[in-house]
């Protein structure tokens, strides 16, 4: 089902073997139970996703109080600094959107929305969660995954992240500028629940030219992290 995207609504078989890696005849069979389920519909010999798998987001979203809680918290900071504001968890190596406040400016090429996926390693708060994982978690991590370059400014070193890292539980936020795309610079601060433990991460997203990063530490940071702080302290 991940296989599907803006870019690519419509998949044939073997366009979705090459990506998955699985064989040709499991896909066939996958694809078979999902349209017997309603979740995917066949248009000669391309599938497609259809409007039924909305209800399993929707389960999730509507079960999962930090995202429930999240809402007014990132209307508010976006409202008050005029940019979009996110929370997002740790899955899969990749930071998993849950939350968008509801005033959005795009500030990527790729449309943003709750179900987003974006790489950890260059995102601020991927930086966040990354930084509150233990030592093995950390190095399990950069053993699966590859730390490819998304511009020129994208730190690849994994000795320079691990520093980086470890800023970053010092100083309690990151600042992300231009790595996963030209133009984009983002701060984040983590979500901590009620018994201390780091849960997610919030963010403000910003043109660079828009907000330096002095900028963002000045005016966003406090704002950032007084909404972080109530909405873990409603988290169990």
């Amino acid at each position: 089902m991940r296989s599907f995207s803006q870019q690519h609504r419509k998949l044939s078989i073997a366009q979705i073997s090459r990506q998955t890696g699985i064989p040709r005849a499991a896909v066939r069979r996958c694809l078979h139970t999902l349209g017997q389920l309603g979740y995917v519909t066949a248009d000669a010999r391309d599938f497609s996703l259809s409007p039924k798998v909305l209800t399993l987001g929707h389960a999730y979203l509507s079960s999962t109080p930090l995202s429930a809680s999240a809402q007014p918290f990132l209307d508010r900071v976006a409202n008050a600094v005029h940019e979009s504001c996110s929370v997002a968890i740790l899955e899969d190596d990749e930071i998993l959107y849950i939350g968008r406040s509801a005033a959005t400016t795009r500030i990527m090429s790729v449309d943003l929305s709750v179900g987003s996926r974006l790489p950890a390693y260059c995102t601020s708060m991927g930086r966040v969660l990354l930084a509150s994982l233990s030592q093995s978690e950390l190095a399990a991590y950069f053993g699966r995954v590859r730390l490819r370059p998304f511009t020129q400014h994208t730190l690849t070193s994994r000795d320079k992240l691990a520093r980086v890292l470890e800023s970053i539980r010092h100083n309690g936020y990151s600042i992300v500028d231009q790595e996963l795309e030209i133009g984009l610079r983002s701060i984040a601060v983590p979500v901590t629940d009620i018994s201390g433990k780091i849960v997610a991460a919030m963010n403000i997203g910003a043109q660079a030219t828009r907000a330096t990063s002095r900028q963002m530490e000045q005016q966003f940071l406090p704002r950032l992290r007084a909404a972080a702080r109530e909405l873990g302290a409603l988290l169990a």
